[in-house]
């Protein structure tokens, strides 16, 4: 089984439920993007919406797929960068309680925070505090760190310090490793545009977008877009939403549908869709059913409040991963 190291925003999620997409205009908060807010902003939100019913998780786009790869037995590790605190203490916890082998850098700054606010027909909405994780810089990576691992998975929000992700991407390929990005956020895509194209060109092997990422990336629909994305890497996958997912690797081209389900919130569904795809890629599978895993735990994650499966769904999930291996 290969082994997965992740790199990402370390954050702490408040998942919060909002009644009136009225309260995203108040905070001048485009509905369904990730907005990076200051401390001041993230405190104003967080007293505007204290009314409302809200749950704690350890989050971050890498970090939820991680978690994810390690409970489904994948030996994984994990990059970032942590406040001094008891919230610190928290999401480092929460990764070794899952089996993951952290490399965790604290700081002076607070552990960051990552305000999910979720509307009434469940879409999510983040206003992020990055806190102590915007203090992960390249002079933290350690060589030895990436040793044993066969791919490295990235979160697109790190493109902000793109030293970072350049430094990373090298030291990964010095190990010969297999670099998976997550575009991670249309309005991140659109303002580091030429940025993106550059690490993709250069570096990735794997590709993960939304419909919405991959239109910003391309300027293409979706199915066509999966073309123009397969150009650039190895394996390209976009995700649309209800309809599932396009794969293309090679000649092969996929569609993959979803599972029924009953919808409770999407956060965590693009994290953990990305564990289920590299779950099958860390065994070997076949492109198909590395999509057909990736929409098993994508369709779990979206019947529950936020981004993290209790066991009972967990056994589902494995359930329903062994079936698909013994049709084989």
């Amino acid at each position: 089984m290969k082994k997965i190291l992740g790199i990402g925003n370390a954050l702490v999620d408040v998942v919060t439920y909002i009644d009136d997409e009225k309260i995203l205009q108040e905070f001048e908060l485009p509905k369904g993007s990730m907005q990076l807010v200051d401390s001041v902003k993230s405190e104003i939100i967080m007293t505007g919406t204290g009314s409302f019913s809200k749950t704690l998780a350890s989050g971050g786009s890498a970090a939820n797929t991680i978690h994810g790869l390690s409970l489904l037995g994948v030996p994984t590790g994990f990059i970032g960068s942590i406040g001094k605190d008891k919230t610190g203490d928290f999401f480092e916890n929460d990764l070794k309680n899952a089996g993951v082998k952290t490399y965790l850098s604290r700081r002076v700054l607070p552990t960051g925070t990552a305000i999910a606010l979720i509307t009434p027909d469940s879409e999510r909405t983040f206003a992020t505090h990055l806190g102590a994780a915007v203090d992960l810089n390249a002079a933290d990576l350690n060589a030895s760190d990436f040793k044993g691992y066969d791919i490295l998975y990235m979160e697109g929000y790190l493109i902000i310090n793109k030293p970072l992700v350049l430094s990373a991407c090298k030291l990964a390929k010095a190990n010969k490793m297999k670099i998976a990005l997550d575009l991670a956020s249309y309005n991140v895509v659109e303002a580091k545009l030429t940025d993106f194209k550059e690490i993709v060109e250069q570096f990735v092997d794997i590709i993960f977008a939304n419909e919405e990422e991959a239109k910003t990336f391309t300027g293409l629909d979706a199915k066509t877009a999966i073309f123009r994305l397969s150009e650039l890497c190895e394996t390209a996958i976009v995700k649309v939403g209800a309809e599932g997912s396009w794969l293309k690797r090679g000649e092969e081209v996929i569609k993959i549908g979803t599972i029924p389900v009953t919808l409770k919130d999407t956060t965590g569904a693009g994290d953990l869709y990305a564990s289920g795809f590299l779950y099958g890629v860390a065994m070997d599978d076949t492109l198909e059913n590395c999509g057909l895993y990736g929409a098993i735990l994508s369709g779990k994650v979206i019947e529950i409040p936020g981004a993290r499966l209790d066991h009972t769904k967990w056994d589902e999930i494995k359930r329903m991963i062994s079936e698909i291996k013994v049709t084989e």
